[in-house]
């Protein structure tokens, strides 16, 4: 291969190619000799049709040719007739084709341009154009030329392309003053930058490291942060010393701008026993809404306990089960309340209440739905009722046309002025539920409509921000229904009977004679992942009558030799070896393979989804897929660059690869991704670990996820030692005090 230094002008023929993050292009451009060039470079902004002035390396490549690696480059303003043809024909301009821009230029000739800019309303003298067409070209023109302008300005504090047009659409000329002063507003307005990026910007553009915008983007930035831990409010003391060594400015400078960020509605600040508590507007009115809500809801009907036993019999011999006591109770508090919570443990007759309470408004002729946070609760909900029921999210009617911007959060189509439309609400694993959700359940439930809570609250809580069942049942303010009597049946699985140990803090005794409960003594990693990979490729798939990709490895961690991130890469190369005709795509430092068990790791509220039949007619199609989702990669078309996933239903999701930062993969997640799901067997490595995070409540919710086996490989020693702890990261929430502030008012 062969290299020269060249210069070339010519126009901007074709655009071949774009990354639109990055500004690197291909493109096809037509030199003076009216030869075509193809030229490879980054642009910060270019169209077709531009003249441009390039330099760089003249590179003979053997595949595809002669081309231009562009160095540097310069857009030149059209002078020549040709040039200013060739411009305004390009497409550049909406509405001006070459025909068009041919008359433009015998009409005007070399004052075109000037006639666009200073007098617009002359291009009405051209056959074609029309007063409302000549104020859009003009318009678009001026456009273009600032849209550059704004760009390589934008480039000097090192942004990206995408995110430069996002900036400029938001702002436009405002964009120059808000830069140089305030950068920091662009984490509050703008999607995708958050305090670091416009951190970044700052210091480029000699912002003070104590500038008052600084210091209140940065408390701002540390409640966003402390949410995504699962808190909806910090300690007033708390916040400035996390904002402070965020900064690395004394905490003393943090302190009077509090008082500015509420009287600017950014914040508010409560005191909770005698602590003021710094909330984010949102939060605050989100929990203070879905309290208000969950009251209103709470409707007491005139139901007698005699004209219910005169129900209840009959519907017991239709259903040919026999309630117990608490059962009864449930289905009793359900008639006559508004809102019930309904919590038990596995095996306390969960599922049977929840389908006598069905049967029992179904005689009522009352309309009933059901739903559950995630698709894999939802199917289980569907498949142990017998009736259909929704992820929270379907339910809701998912938008996803809206543009999604994390500080508006999701949109739904059903809401306080489109409610749902039915009787009775029942919603199962509400331990999941963070308080962006029960909020936009809460605002689609009309005044009226019974709405029955299902969970067991002592799985760990949501992976968002509150602590919603726990939070409910500590206020006292609802009728709640703890079932407690371990049925015969599900006495006799050791999962079961073992959670229940584990939750009441007693010593297992596992002699390895379970038909379901096993641990398998190992004392080094490599051991452990050796038989971690025996049991998932070769025993548990036949002892559990289950394919390999069904058995979930689950383990607390995401660092470490036992972690997520190592447990992965060593499980695909034993689970789905790399194989000729298997194609794969490395991504950043993964390695995606047709055949691999995947997750998502972010809701993305505008991917598209569709359930094909055999003949690949599609059947169903939605928006939407979420947080904890799993699926199989199918297919990787190294031509069209997509990765297509099948998710739980038959969801087949195409991913562009530069979307794959949203997969991650998943033959071992944490047990925190696991809420809501239930699994074959479940396979666990636990060895050692931070005494915070290896706690009683970890170990509960992952036995709990198991259907037919549990294997613990590892440390009994460390087993013990997570049911004796029972401390717990404390989450700051506070929705069971603002029920009991409403209580307290009679509101």
């Amino acid at each position: 291969m062969s290299e020269q230094k060249e210069t070339v002008e010519g126009y901007v023929e074709k655009i071949v190619f774009r990354n639109a993050e990055n500004g690197y292009t291909v493109l096809s451009l037509s030199c003076e000799e009216e030869e075509e060039l193809t030229c490879v470079g980054t642009f910060s902004f270019i169209n077709e049709g531009e003249y441009v002035h390039l330099t760089g390396t003249m590179t003979a490549h053997n595949v595809y040719g002669e081309q231009l690696r562009v160095e540097s480059y310069e857009i030149k303003e059209p002078t020549d007739l040709v040039s200013m043809e060739r411009y305004l024909g390009s497409g550049a301009i909406k509405g001006v084709g070459p025909a068009l821009a041919a008359r433009m230029i015998r009409h005007f000739k070399e004052d075109t341009f000037r006639i666009i800019e200073d007098e617009p309303e002359r291009l009405t003298e051209v056959k074609g154009i029309s007063e409302r067409i000549s104020r859009e070209i003009a318009i678009q023109f001026e456009e273009k030329r600032e849209l550059r302008s704004a760009m390589l300005f934008l480039q000097q504090y090192g942004i990206s392309l995408n995110l430069a047009v996002k900036i400029y659409k938001q702002y436009g000329n405002r964009m120059y003053e808000i830069m140089r002063q305030n950068p920091y507003k662009l984490a509050e307005d703008i999607s995708g930058v958050g305090f670091r990026i416009a951190d970044e910007i700052a210091k480029k553009a000699g912002i003070n490291s104590d500038s008052d915008f600084r210091i209140k983007a940065g408390m701002l930035h540390i409640l966003q942060e402390a949410s995504n831990q699962g808190h909806v409010y910090l300690p007033e003391e708390e916040l400035y010393h996390r904002t402070a060594d965020l900064l690395a400015i004394d905490s003393e400078k943090i302190q009077h701008h509090l008082m500015d960020m509420v009287l600017n509605k950014q914040i508010v600040i409560k005191k909770i026993e005698e602590q003021n508590c710094v909330y984010s507007s949102y939060y605050y009115y989100a929990e203070l809404n879905c309290a208000k809500m969950l009251m209103d809801l709470n409707l007491i009907s005139e139901y007698t306990e005699t004209q219910f036993e005169h129900r209840i019999i009959p519907l017991q011999r239709e259903m040919d089960m026999e309630l117990d006591a608490l059962q009864k109770q449930a289905v009793y508090e359900a008639a006559k309340h508004g809102l019930l919570i309904i919590t038990g443990g596995p095996g306390t007759g969960k599922t049977t209440t929840i389908n006598a309470i069905i049967h029992f408004f179904e005689q009522e002729e009352q309309t009933i739905l059901l739903a559950a946070p995630t698709g894999r609760a939802a199917k289980r909900m569907s498949e142990t009722t017998g009736y259909e029921a929704q992820t929270i999210h379907r339910l809701l009617e998912l938008n996803g046309n809206v543009e999604e911007d994390q500080r508006q959060h999701v949109q739904f189509q059903r809401n306080e002025e489109n409610p749902l439309e039915a009787d009775v609400i029942i919603v199962d694993e509400v331990s999941m539920l963070d308080i962006h959700l029960l909020h936009a359940l809460l605002k689609a439930i009309a005044v009226g409509t019974r709405l029955i809570l299902v969970g067991d609250v002592n799985q760990l809580p949501s992976v968002g921000p509150g602590n919603v069942l726990k939070d409910i049942i500590k206020s006292r303010c609802f009728q709640v229904v703890e079932l407690t009597k371990i049925f015969r049946q599900a006495a006799e699985s050791d999962i079961i009977m073992n959670a229940h140990k584990i939750n009441a803090g007693e010593k297992l005794h596992i002699d390895n004679k379970s038909r379901d409960f096993f641990l398998l003594p190992r004392d080094n990693c490599n051991a452990i992942i050796s038989v971690i990979i025996q049991l998932v490729r070769d025993k548990m798939p036949k002892y559990v009558n289950a394919p390999m990709h069904e058995i979930q490895v689950l383990t607390p961690m995401r660092k470490g030799e036992l972690g997520v991130d190592r447990l992965n890469q060593i499980l695909q190369q034993y689970l789905n070896p790399r194989e000729k005709g298997k194609k794969e795509k490395e991504f950043q430092k993964s390695i995606f393979r047709e055949g691999d068990k995947v997750m998502q790791i972010k809701n993305n509220y505008q991917l598209t989804w569709e359930i094909k039949s055999k003949y690949g007619i599609v059947q169903d199609s939605g928006t939407g897929v979420f947080n904890g989702d799993c699926g199989i990669i199918k297919e990787i078309n190294t031509f069209a660059e997509l990765v297509t996933v099948e998710f739980e239903e038959g969801k087949m999701v195409d991913y562009p690869f530069s979307a794959l930062d949203e997969l991650e993969l998943a033959y071992a997640i944490t047990i925190h991704k696991s809420q809501g799901s239930e699994y074959p067997a479940v396979v666990m490595p636990i060895l050692n670990g931070p005494r915070m995070l290896f706690n009683r409540n970890l170990l509960y919710t992952a036995v709990t996820r198991a259907k037919k086996c549990v294997t613990i490989v590892g440390s009994n020693q460390m087993v013990e030692n997570m049911i004796a702890n029972v401390n717990e990261r404390k989450r700051c929430t506070s929705l069971d005090v603002r029920l009991k502030e409403l209580e307290e008012f009679g509101t």
